[in-house]
């Protein structure tokens, strides 16, 4: 077992084995650092097509051709009164054979990830729960961990990486975590078996059905026979008469035909489950010494099931910024300036999207019907195609709803 290490990630989920892995292949001695034992649950099963290239990256394609996970070909919307939308087929716009991407149990899909890590030299602990990072000098050198046991221990490296999702170690300790000033909607799921699944290649799709006041459900085919249902929308209309969940959800449910009749055969199971609000970002992605990885630097509303997606891409980033550090001797937090940018870029690209998705005066039918030259951004956006111009689109936007300007948060925090 390795004692020195060069990187300790904080966390095995997506974001965290992604960056793992890619340290590893490159040699690096990693310790992974794991609360849970896996398998362990967790929501967020929608992959889009752009999932597709960090997965190849990992050298996990062929793993998911022949996992379990129904394919997903297309999404579609639903309106209030019940009435489908024509699906949408990500080939009609890709010509690439990620534009066939899946639906995911996240409990085999991260502990696949995970795997991966480990059988590229990652080493893997399970059941440790980090309670802090170490420091000397304003600069992290690792982190303070408890094991299952009850054993405390110290652990040293030049570089820990924060990847501890939506707990974000890092946002509780320096009290760094920003909500978005307008995202501030909170999510109630459950879960489904025996209820109705579109036939032939849509038997896949992902539903997103409409709410008022901009709420809406999501639908999502998972295996064994399982869907995953929720609702996100913003906390006073969820809870305007009730806080018992199951009544909620039902009250939902009975608001939207669609939905309705789809959920009619099935039974619901397991419990019914609700996060508060969605989206924030980090003041900083970095420190000395410290890289915020995944939802531990920023987490966006779901609407466009952009979650592991921006996790995948934002461990491929920080592994490649963090082996060039360890390169050049240097894990200032200048030297993660460039990783900040560009996944701030990525992010900024969906969050602007996702705002235009809840204006109320928004509707992506006449956005196109007015500017159909920018069907192709809209959708490249969609699917995850992020790193490229949209800047005439959202100009265009603008005239149709309230686009905001990029945070001004998120890059790096440089002492001195």
């Amino acid at each position: 077992m390795i004692r020195e290490y060069d990187a300790i990630v904080v966390g095995g989920g997506p974001a965290g084995s992604t960056t793992a892995a890619v340290l590893a292949e490159r040699g690096r001695r990693v310790l992974v650092l794991e609360r849970d034992k896996f398998p362990r649950y967790h929501v967020g099963e929608s992959l889009i097509p752009y999932t597709y290239f960090p997965l190849a990256r990992l050298g996990l394609i062929e793993r998911m051709k022949a996992s379990h996970f129904p394919k997903k070909y297309s999404v579609q919307f639903v309106s209030m009164d019940g009435r489908a939308s024509q699906p949408f087929y990500f080939s009609q716009h890709f010509q690439h054979e990620a534009a066939c991407t899946w639906q995911v149990l996240r409990s085999d899909f991260d502990r696949m990830l995970l795997d991966n890590a480990r059988e590229k030299g990652a080493e893997v602990r399970h059941e440790v729960c980090v309670k802090g990072f170490l420091e000397s000098n304003g600069t992290v050198t690792g982190v303070r961990a408890v094991s299952a046991h009850g054993g405390t221990e110290e652990i040293h490296a030049p570089i820990t990486l924060d990847a501890t999702g939506r707990d974000a170690l890092a946002l509780a300790r320096n009290g760094w975590r920003v909500r978005d000033p307008y995202l501030n909607k909170i999510a109630l799921w459950t879960y489904y078996s025996g209820a109705v699944r579109d036939p032939g290649i849509d038997e896949g799709a992902t539903t997103v059905a409409y709410l008022p006041e901009k709420g809406w459900f999501w639908y999502i085919p998972l295996p064994d026979d399982m869907v995953s249902v929720g609702i996100v929308a913003e906390k006073e209309y969820l809870f305007r008469d009730t806080r018992d969940l199951a009544q909620i959800f039902h009250r939902e449910v009975a608001r939207n035909r669609w939905i309705e009749s789809h959920l009619e055969p099935g039974s619901q199971f397991g419990p019914f489950q609700i996060t508060g609000e969605f989206s924030y970002r980090s003041r900083h992605c970095a420190t000395d010494g410290l890289v915020l990885v995944g939802d531990a630097f920023a987490f966006l509303d779901p609407v466009f099931s952009s979650g592991v997606f921006l996790a995948l891409t934002s461990g491929e980033l920080a592994g490649d910024a963090v082996d060039a550090a360890l390169s050049a001797g240097d894990v200032s937090a200048a030297r993660f300036t460039g990783y900040g940018a560009k996944f701030r870029e990525g992010l900024e690209a969906m969050r602007r999207l996702v705002y235009g998705f809840y204006d109320n005066e928004f509707n992506f039918r006449d956005f196109l019907s007015a500017h159909p030259n920018f069907k192709g951004d809209l959708t490249d956006c969609l699917i995850g195609n992020v790193y490229r111009d949209f800047e005439p689109m959202y100009e265009a936007m603008a005239r149709f709803a309230r686009i905001p300007e990029p945070l001004p948060h998120g890059m790096p925090l440089i002492r001195g």
